[in-house]
């Protein structure tokens, strides 16, 4: 199996050998817990490995805070990898899809069909060389407020995480609400992070439970964030947070 070694030395120490490509990773764990910022570390390896990265925004504003996270998280500049960083953004008014607008594509991932669709053009609008595509999905868990849609984009999500092998994907959900489904996501992924933290000041703990094909250490590990980023970075999602949970509730 292919494998990609990684930036951060935390990281590289948990996955001695690397990160196994064209595999499944769910990071969960309570909400608030710092789960995408672990994402990101990930994504920051990729792109200056000469991968490509989409960014599946469903709990952030925007393009523009994702990319200024990942500039304060890893010190990587999304702009410098021109070609090799997308954007896939929830937007419940829409039916489907809409045209993509440069690198950004807006889609109402509530539904199932537009969930497949949508990560597909995605994936196309970046190239495929080098490690492939990573597609990095945080708070997937918001999808599941849906009441028309919630076990039907469920199901969509497990046969991705489970079946997909031809691109890389790095989700993260929060294991506070819908935990019966979460459940559900965690026993298909291939790798298995669990992410925690405190307060006061805040810190985020992160631990492998498991990994397809590498060794790993089991350890739990703090991982390198500075206490104002993640309170930054926890305000912006708790905002965004409670905007969406209403707007897919009434799907």
């Amino acid at each position: 199996m292919e494998r990609l070694a990684m930036r951060a030395g935390w990281l590289a120490t948990l996955l001695p050998q690397g990160w196994p490509l064209r595999t499944s990773t769910l990071i969960t764990g309570p909400g608030g817990s710092g789960k995408p910022l672990i994402g990101n570390l990930v994504a920051a390896s990729w792109l200056e490995q000469g991968g490509s990265v989409v960014f599946m925004s469903l709990q952030y504003p925007g393009p523009e805070f994702i990319a200024a996270g990942l500039q304060k998280v890893a010190g990587v500049d999304v702009a410098a990898h021109a070609g090799r960083a997308a954007y896939l953004e929830l937007d419940t008014s829409l039916d489907g899809l809409e045209e993509p607008t440069g690198v950004r594509l807006r889609a109402n991932l509530v539904k199932p069909q537009v969930w497949d669709e949508g990560i597909e053009r995605a994936c196309a609008l970046v190239s495929d060389r080098g490690p492939g595509v990573l597609v990095m999905g945080s708070a997937l868990n918001l999808l599941l407020f849906s009441r028309t849609y919630g076990t039907a984009i469920l199901d969509r999500m497990k046969r991705t995480i489970r079946d997909d092998k031809r691109r890389t994907y790095v989700f993260s959900v929060s294991s506070t609400a819908k935990k019966d489904m979460i459940d559900q996501l965690e026993a298909v992924a291939d790798n298995l992070f669990v992410a925690r933290s405190t307060r006061r000041p805040f810190r985020i703990f992160m631990r492998i439970e498991r990994m397809r094909d590498v060794p790993f250490l089991p350890d739990e590990v703090e991982v390198p964030i500075a206490s104002d980023t993640l309170e930054e970075v926890k305000e912006i999602a708790d905002y965004s947070r409670r905007r969406v949970i209403p707007e897919v509730s009434a799907l």
